[in-house]
């Protein structure tokens, strides 16, 4: 913590959490942040669209909208660069004033972590930690995480462990990984005490997408991660920490996968390239393809003669709820460069796949791995081992052996069959009990609704820097 010339009030020092998915129908079964919510204060919390990660995580560090900080998904077609690409880490794809660099103008020498909340290389905080695969010459992929200081790295993964990347996504998400950060959590709290410190805890995204938001197994995941967090809200009150509990989206339940590039290749829009028999999306020569992300899909439309006939193949397509023009991204704050040129919603029990092959035989290798930065869209079925294939767990435990030897491996046990996905996000959601929620462990510290484009001021609020 920062020390301060005499006279100068320290700020208080704040834990803001991430919890993913958190809504106020799944709040009653976690007593140890329920507690919080009541003997503090919560209120529901309006977020962006789309309600991804990406979005709303910078909205509340900048208090302004997708439109203004331009991060308009979880990823989007670098125009540039001809290629779509998803969960880029450089904060400096995110404009605009972090609330670190307002607190530092109120605050000289306010310090803050990062513990696993997105875009968090190249931020100008005090102390990072961030999954970061090794990516070793001969195509292995290793677990690890990147920290600042590069000393962090050393101390945290002796006292914890490395970081258990296959439990944070992928067939094999779960508990663990949420675990870690936690620990890593209490780890810097101690040893560095940070005037703000952001944990990011990922569990509730997992069987809430695999299973629904209403499924015993979602129910149970949430308690888990409730049970987990209790040592964490301890350490919080015996160091004096206001803590924030709040999250990007509800998941609520989906039951229609909707193919959204495949009705563009239908419609002569995409364009395929093929390498052994395999096919590649063609962005540079596509006249329209799309980028799924959840319950939202960028359209890029690469001639403005071709937007009529672009609409024209959307408008019919089962499970799109509506197709935001240039009036429509404004009127919702997606009105940036890096917007695709239409912007699709999907309806309520509706999600949209990345697929953009017409015969699986020929589907790329990569659709059948987890492997969130080749895909050219966003792929929940890699929550999944293939239930279709008797020898899947063979494969995997074949694969895993290759790794132990240090050999190459492919871990090709994603299905290309959508449909065991449950859960999904990134409209806004139609009620208050489906949608997120803002917790504080002040009373009367949240009250009415509260915006995500606020939460900024409030955590400023809540430190004692606001102006």
């Amino acid at each position: 913590m920062t020390t301060q010339p005499a006279g100068v009030a320290e700020p208080t020092p704040l834990l803001v959490l991430d919890v993913v998915g958190l809504t106020p129908r799944l709040l009653g079964g976690m007593p140890n942040l329920n507690a919080l919510a009541q003997s503090g204060s919560y209120t529901p919390l309006g977020t962006v669209l789309p309600a991804v990660t990406c979005s709303v995580q910078s909205t509340f560090l900048t208090g302004a909208p997708p439109s203004e900080h331009g991060i308009v998904g979880n990823g989007w077609y670098f125009r540039g660069l001809g290629d779509v690409l998803l969960w880029r880490q450089h904060n400096g794809l995110v404009g605009g004033d972090k609330v670190w660099d307002a607190a530092r103008r109120a605050h000289p020498g306010y310090t803050v972590a990062n513990i696993c909340w997105w875009y968090a290389m190249g931020a100008d905080t005090d102390i990072t930690v961030t999954p970061r695969p090794v990516y070793y010459a001969d195509g292995r992929k290793e677990p690890d995480c990147y920290t600042r200081p590069p000393e962090l790295h050393d101390e945290l993964t002796g006292k914890l462990g490395t970081f258990p990347l296959f439990h944070y996504w992928g067939p094999g998400a779960g508990l663990t990984s949420s675990e870690w950060i936690i620990d890593a959590t209490r780890h810097i709290n101690r040893t560095r005490r940070p005037d703000l410190t952001l944990c990011y805890l990922p569990h509730l995204d997992y069987d809430l997408q695999r299973f629904g938001p209403d499924d015993p197994r979602s129910l149970k995941a949430a308690a888990d991660l409730d049970n987990a967090l209790a040592p964490l809200l301890d350490d919080a009150k015996a160091e004096g920490r206001t803590v924030v509990a709040l999250s990007e989206y509800g998941i609520t339940r989906v039951d229609h996968p909707v193919d959204i590039n495949r009705a563009l290749r239908r419609a002569g829009l995409l364009e395929v390239h093929t390498q052994d028999g395999m096919e590649y999306l063609d962005p540079m020569e596509s006249r329209a393809f799309a980028v799924a992300d959840h319950q939202i899909a960028h359209v890029y439309v690469r001639r403005p003669e071709d937007l009529a006939v672009t609409k024209a193949a959307l408008d019919g397509l089962p499970g799109i709820e509506r197709v935001l023009d240039d009036n429509g991204k404004k009127q919702s704050g997606l009105d940036h460069p890096r917007s695709g040129e239409l912007v699709a919603v999907a309806e309520p029990n509706a999600w949209f796949t990345y697929y953009y092959w017409l015969d699986d035989a020929r589907a790329p290798d990569f659709a059948r791995l987890v492997d969130i930065h080749r895909k050219p869209g966003y792929d929940p079925a890699e929550l999944f081992m293939n239930p279709l294939d008797p020898y899947v767990k063979v494969k995997a435990a074949t694969a895993l052996a290759r790794k132990k030897l240090g050999l190459r491996y492919r871990m090709a046990v994603v299905p290309l069959d959508p449909s065991p996905v449950s859960g999904s996000h990134g409209r806004l959601p139609l009620s208050d009990d489906e949608g997120p929620l803002i917790i504080c462990s002040l009373p009367h510290a949240v009250g009415d609704r509260l915006a995500a484009t606020d939460v900024k001021q409030l955590l400023l609020r809540l430190a004692g820097l606001s102006t």
